[in-house]
């Protein structure tokens, strides 16, 4: 059976790393990492977060409506994404285009904020409701691209923002929507955020003052958990067949859950990603895959388990393997789609990236095809082929 190519034809995002292209690959080309500390949870605790630049643009979007003062970060920074992609895209307010753009968390910050003024007064704002609700993200950005298409929010953990692509492929492959705005954002930086990943004893105690690499995803024989949180957030238009503007194609997608044994468990193997491998492998064959960005957030289980998986599925001929997490953190809802634009800027500069503390892999050939990894609690994963245009 062959599947319609979807077209990227637009991608835009705001992180650590910068909010545009170029600056996005000058950082990929250092061998630093993006984390500063923050006074969090009650003590002084490693995050990447934006840059001074990055946080006037929010500034700059918040200021642009009188009803934005009242948003969370999470919308905003999705709002800053989103304008610049349908901006490069060509697309206008005659274009109807689709809007999924998820979270993991949510309005987490004005959540806390608002819950908090409630406890202490015994009162909730007005607007409390409508600015925390899950809705929040797609909702404000049809709103602020005036747009007439369907538009989607959904939660799917750490999986969120490939499970956006994975419906706007839907959407486009049955013919109900011509163009799909995707993505994902997180504003996790808050207080109660970092207490829950602490109670999971996932967060890194690695001090950055006295070591290089505090987030230690990709070493796969780490004798503690390494992760660490960064904010941001990614879309990408997609347009249904060859495209004279792609920039990348959507070639392959896969997805699969596990049984539960916990609320976080995740197979030995992570049968959940073999199969979602495999699935986004079924038009390909394994052999022409070229790279693989790997969730790899951190952890001691969730980085092993992935790799043990791949190792499943690839056999010997195992393809090239990075993350980025080592160098901005977990973005939650939108690790995936990050991890879809280190892909895309490899595909443009023809050009891998390595994990500098991981072994040296040596690029031994053009790369063209590259597969995208996420996995959330539960074990939702998701496999995304991409291939160079």
């Amino acid at each position: 059976m062959n599947l319609q190519k979807i077209a990227i034809t637009a991608f835009s995002s705001i992180s650590p790393l910068g909010n545009t292209a170029e600056e996005v690959w000058k950082n990929y080309l250092n061998d630093q990492h993006c984390f500063t500390k923050q006074f969090l949870d009650h003590q002084e605790t490693s995050v990447a977060a934006l840059s001074a630049e990055s946080e006037q643009l929010v500034r700059e979007v918040r200021e642009s409506d009188i009803k934005y003062k009242f948003l969370d970060n999470s919308v905003l920074f999705a709002l800053t994404a989103s304008r610049k992609a349908v901006e490069k895209a060509g697309w206008n307010k005659e274009d109807i285009f689709g809007i999924n753009i998820g979270s993991s968390r949510g309005a987490t910050d004005l959540f806390e904020k608002h819950y908090k003024e409630y406890m202490d007064t015994g009162k909730a704002q007005t607007l409390a409701s409508p600015t925390t609700t899950l809705g929040n993200i797609s909702s404000w950005i049809a709103h602020d691209l005036q747009s007439e298409g369907p538009e989607i929010s959904h939660s799917i953990t750490c999986s969120t923002a490939l499970h956006a692509l994975l419906n706007g492929v839907a959407w486009l492959r049955s013919g109900m929507a011509d163009k799909f705005l995707v993505g994902g954002s997180e504003a996790p930086l808050t207080d109660f955020t970092i207490a829950q990943m602490r109670a999971l004893k996932i967060y890194s105690r690695i001090d950055q003052n006295e070591e290089a690499w505090p987030n230690l995803a990709f070493d796969f024989e780490k004798t503690q958990n390494t992760m660490i949180l960064g904010e941001g957030a990614a879309v990408c238009c997609l347009e249904a067949g060859e495209k004279e503007n792609a920039i990348a194609y959507v070639t392959g997608v896969g997805y699969a859950t596990e049984i539960l044994e916990h609320n976080i468990s995740i197979s030995a193997e992570a049968d959940c990603f073999q199969k979602s491998m495999k699935m986004a492998l079924q038009q390909t064959n394994p052999e022409e895959v070229d790279v693989i960005v790997m969730h790899a957030p951190g952890t001691i289980k969730g980085d092993l388990t992935e790799l043990r998986a791949i190792e499943k599925v690839f056999g010997t001929e195992i393809p090239l393997l990075t993350t980025n997490k080592w160098k901005i953190g977990h973005t939650f809802g939108a690790s995936g789609i990050l991890s879809l634009e280190l892909a895309l800027l490899m595909l443009e500069h023809n050009t891998f990236i390595n994990v500098p503390f991981g072994e040296v892999q040596e690029q031994t050939k053009p790369l063209r095809k590259i597969l995208i990894n996420a996995v959330g609690f539960g074990g939702n994963a998701v496999s995304i082929l991409i291939e160079r245009a």
